[in-house]
């Protein structure tokens, strides 16, 4: 017989709890996108990471991450929002050499 103290909740496992989660609503003007950056062999991965946190205000530790999937996936997805606002985002990284594009979630 277990003692009182070592009772567990067998009902549901702790890493199935249920979390509040707070959505964003999308409220601005535009369709649902994401900004998809690209892989190539001429960029230097401090190159990306300096322009990451300069146009889409990106830390160092999500920039890096950042870089180094797109570098071994080919490409990641590196901020969403609505169309409106990541296109001059987007320009931006195309202005510095990066390869980037809008991808809409039509």
């Amino acid at each position: 017989m277990l003692p009182e103290h070592s009772y567990m909740n067998y009902e549901k496992p702790f890493w199935e709890e249920e979390e509040d989660v707070l959505v964003e609503d999308d409220t601005g003007t535009g369709t649902s996108a994401h900004i998809v950056v690209y892989n190539d062999d001429f960029n230097t991965f401090e190159w990306v990471i300096e322009c990451f946190m300069a146009v889409l205000q990106h830390t160092h530790e999500q920039a890096e991450q950042l870089s180094m999937i797109i570098h071994f996936k080919g490409k990641a997805t590196v901020k969403s929002g609505t169309r409106d606002e990541l296109l001059p985002l987007c320009e931006a990284l195309l202005e510095r050499g990066l390869s980037a594009e809008v991808m809409s979630e039509d």
